[in-house]
């Protein structure tokens, strides 16, 4: 009899780092799809209201949330290599992702502004509003759970920011009430604040990133 046993299945020692990361690839593609989903389908329905209604705001919130969808793809592609590295430099993909479409939707409400048309069907405005805050919020919990679970900075980065990008989604909401309440101004001003608050967004996210890199 050797003394170095092998299970039933013969291969008691292949258990461990090699299975750990496979483990962790798949279940963190999994999330990364997951989120990729749902993210996809809030944007593609915000996208058939935005051009009933040709809202500034929901034009940054749309943007945002095309811009957050294709951050899955970087980071799946990281979990498929199963690699450290490839995970902060997905991270440092998201933080540019999110900078560039704050920057998108800050020159469209600036256009806005000064060439002024009033959004219309408010009603679907606000549904697109609150699509946005329902699928950021359901993406924030999938990245987050399976980011503190394989302790990946990088989703957990994706999951802060789709959790403010609910809220953010919220101004889509207020952009279709004070639009309805007479005042057409605030949907391009509710838009520069929402690129305002992506802009927080890409600072709070890179410093996360760059804090877990080594």
């Amino acid at each position: 009899m050797s003394g170095h046993v092998h299970s039933a299945e013969g291969h008691g020692h292949s258990h461990g780092l090699v299975d750990d990361s496979i483990k962790r690839s798949r279940e963190g593609l999994r999330a990364v799809s997951l989120s990729l989903a749902v993210l996809g389908l809030a944007a593609g329905l915000q996208l058939f209201i935005y051009l009933l209604s040709g809202s500034v705001a929901l034009l940054a919130d749309l943007i945002h949330n095309f811009g957050d969808a294709l951050t899955a793809v970087p980071l799946g592609v990281a979990f498929v290599m199963r690699s450290e590295r490839a995970e902060q430099l997905a991270g440092l993909a998201v933080v540019f992702a999110i900078f560039v479409s704050a920057c998108v939707a800050g020159v469209e409400a600036v256009q806005r502004l000064v060439h002024q048309n009033a959004p219309d069907h408010l009603w679907a405005l606000a549904a697109a509003g609150a699509i946005g805050f329902i699928g950021n919020w359901l993406a924030a919990q999938i990245r987050s759970r399976a980011g503190r679970r394989l302790d990946s900075p990088a989703l957990i980065a994706d999951g802060a920011h789709a959790r403010a990008d609910a809220y953010v989604s919220l101004g889509v909401i207020a952009s279709a009430a004070v639009v309805a309440l007479g005042a057409p101004v605030a949907d391009p001003l509710i838009g520069l604040a929402i690129t305002l608050v992506i802009l927080r967004i890409t600072w709070q996210s890179w410093r996360t990133v760059r804090g877990h890199q080594h």
